[in-house]
């Protein structure tokens, strides 16, 4: 069995294109979504994917329209693998049910991998060129040693509250005491 799933970003969008397109293409059962891409949690997927045994095929309009990246992709297209479940993306015609569409999605999913490799790999460089030039990263202090002498001094008049003193230093009282405590 064909199992349909389509999803629009907004209330804006109409998702009758994808809809008439996995009809057209022979899907008994179709869920759908409005939810961003991004959310992690979309209820008619998760039915989708509850909704589907082994044998049937998943099909979505274009790839975009299912993962949240090509990785989230990937995971799912593996998960479904598992579970003995075809998928198939209309727009880029892969179909993982044929040889040849596991090989094309394969395909895409090292690529996405050596993207992800290339750019850790770019950021460790910078991240090494600017130790080597003194920059450590990471947040910066909230106070420097200045700041903890006049946090002291502050402290120490009696006239003034914990929040009057936070206020005049900028920073906030978990703050204030953490870097107290460390002098």
């Amino acid at each position: 069995m064909k199992i349909g799933y389509a999803r629009v970003s907004t209330n804006d969008q109409s998702v009758y294109l994808q809809i008439d397109a996995l009809m057209a293409e022979g899907c008994e059962r179709i869920f759908h979504d409005v939810s961003s891409g991004a959310n992690a949690e979309r209820a008619g997927l998760d039915e989708a994917l509850e909704y589907a045994r082994s044998g049937d095929v998943l099909v979505i309009w274009k790839l975009d329209r299912l993962g949240r990246s090509l990785k989230h992709l990937v995971e799912l297209a593996n998960k479904l693998s598992e579970r003995n479940i075809g998928f198939a993306s209309i727009q880029e015609k892969i179909d993982t049910t044929t040889n040849g569409g596991k090989l094309i999605f394969h395909i895409f999913a090292s690529l996405a991998e050596f993207e992800h490799d290339i750019i850790k790999e770019r950021t460790m460089a910078g991240l090494k060129a600017a130790r080597t030039r003194g920059r450590l990263g990471g947040r910066p202090k909230a106070m420097d040693k200045h700041k903890i002498k006049m946090a002291k001094a502050l402290m120490d008049d009696r006239n003034l509250s914990v929040k009057e003193v936070c206020d005049k230093l900028g920073v906030g009282k978990t703050t204030l005491y953490k870097y107290l405590k460390e002098d």
